[in-house]
This record gives structure tokens, sequence and C-alpha cells, in this order.
């Protein structure tokens, strides 16, 4: 281990959303007034301790009556429009940074209800059960949208009535794929299946390289918060390419035996690791290299 060889991803870290969300939150805080974040504002609780330190205070939708006057931070994953109008009622600013390409989706999912509503159609969403952005899709409107996970979850579709499948932006591509595919095959007719791929794709454009990232090295270091859906993703990817990945939340988390005859390392992470982690993380295992 004394020649240790560590590379950081360059694709990893923060995607365009979260870059803009932290940005949004850093200019507001910048006052020194303290501003309510609805939520973790990234799904990385190293981050959210950084912003925190600055006067991010992070609350739920249970804390809102008692802010009125206060600053209100929508982070990247959006609310439905509920969360708006009560945050009008009592007289709560909204600091809105939700990811342009999860606002674009929220209006899909509107349009989507429109278009099967008349049809007595179905509206899927693909996506984690209580995820953030989950919950901002399916209250965009009144009317149910189901949510599966994956193929077991199919069983709540009546396939006999039109089906308007869509997807959490965060999610894998070939599941989607897998799983329109699978409903068009139960399906009483095949053509009233509508698969919009609503995937962002600064995201899902990870999961090859990763593939590729983590086969170059003898073991890879995969760092991502505990809360993260695409941390799970992403990190089943690199497993998955390389069987001596690791997943750490922070560098305290390391274990030098992971290292063991190995003369590289890799390290790499979800859309919501911050780089200055992943450095951390490569200064830590550059030390166990050292022999410090």
């Amino acid at each position: 281990m004394k020649d240790l060889r560590i590379e950081i991803d360059d694709k990893s870290g923060f995607c365009f959303g979260v870059v803009r969300a932290i940005s949004e939150a850093e200019k507001a805080l910048a006052g020194g007034e303290t501003v309510y974040s609805l939520g973790d504002i990234v799904h990385n609780r190293i981050e959210v301790q950084r912003l925190e330190k600055l006067g991010l205070s992070t609350v739920t939708h249970a804390d809102m009556p008692r802010l009125t006057g206060r600053r209100l931070f929508i982070r990247a994953h959006g609310e439905p429009p509920t969360t708006y109008a009560r945050a009008a009622e009592l007289g709560i600013e909204v600091i809105d940074a939700t990811c342009p390409v999860v606002a674009r989706l929220q209006a899909r999912v509107v349009k989507a209800h429109e278009r099967m509503r008349p049809a007595g159609g179905q509206v899927v969403i693909l996506g984690k059960r209580g995820h953030a952005e989950v919950v901002g899709l399916t209250g965009q409107v009144p009317d149910r949208t189901i949510v599966v996970e994956g193929e077991e979850d199919l069983s709540q579709i009546d396939f006999t009535r039109p089906v308007y499948f869509l997807s959490q932006t965060t999610q894998s591509i070939a599941l989607f794929e897998a799983l329109g595919a699978e409903m068009r095959r139960r399906a009483a007719n095949p053509a009233d299946v509508h698969i919009d791929d609503t995937i962002c794709r600064q995201v899902s454009s990870r999961e090859q390289h990763l593939q590729e990232f983590a086969r170059r090295f003898d073991a890879v270091v995969f760092v991502c918060g505990r809360k993260s859906s695409n941390g799970r993703v992403l990190f089943e990817v690199c497993r998955t390419a390389n069987p001596r990945t690791c997943n750490i939340e922070e560098a305290a988390e390391i274990d030098p035996a992971w290292f063991e005859g190995a003369e590289s390392v890799g390290i790499c992470g979800a859309t919501s690791t911050p780089k200055w982690l992943m450095q951390e993380v490569a200064d830590r295992i550059g030390k166990i290299g050292k022999g410090k």
C-alpha cells in the first residue's frame, strides 16, 4: 500500500439541481439570518451539517405554523402546490430552489392526469415511496398516482385500462425500460401503455461512466448519504462492476483492511455528494497508504 494510487472521479458529485440549490441557500444565508429548509436540503448528512453552521435550519411541514414572517427554503426535490398555498396563508416567504428538471416533470405529471382522466386511465410513476421528489410529484393533483418500485408493485395496476408511465428523475433507466416492457406485455392492449422517460440524463449518464470507472481500480470507495436514493442506485452500479466497492458516508468510516493488496483506489459518489467530502476521503486513504 506504500505507493497506493488514489483517484477521485471527476464526474461524481453534485448534479446541476443540487449545485443550484446549495448556491441559492448560501446566497440566502449570506445576510446572517436563519433560513428554514423544508426537509434536508440534500441527502447528505455531512453537507447538511456544514450549511447548518451557516444558519440553515431543517424543519418539517408540521413546523410551518411557527414560521410566519420567516424564510422557507424549498429544496431541489420540489413540493406539491399545497405547500406553497400553506406558506402564503401563513405569511411565509418562500425561496424556491426546485430543480428545473423536476419542475418540468411535475408539469408532465399534471398533463398525464389530464390525458388519462377522460379515458379512465392510470398514472404510474417509478420511484421510491416517501422520497421527497415522489411526494411532490404525486401531490401535483388530487387524483391517485400509483408509485411502483419494482415488478412486484405492478399488481396495483389495472391492465384493462390505459396507463401513463413516468419516472422519478434519478431512477435507473434499465429498470424503467424493463418495467415499461412488462407493462406492455401484461396490458390488454399494449398501445394503451404510454411510456414517458423522464429520467434526468445528467444523472443517468453516470451509470455507464461509473461502471467503467470502477473497473479501473483494485478497490473503490463510494461516498454518499444514507438517505440518498440516487446513491443506492449508483453504489450498486459500482459494486456490480467491481465487487471490492465499499459504501461510506464520511471519511471516519474508512477501514484500512479494504485496501490490503491494492495498488489503486477509485473514489466516487452520488449526485448529493460534495466534492470536498470526496477529497477528505482521498486524504484519509492517502494517509493510510503512507502508514499514518
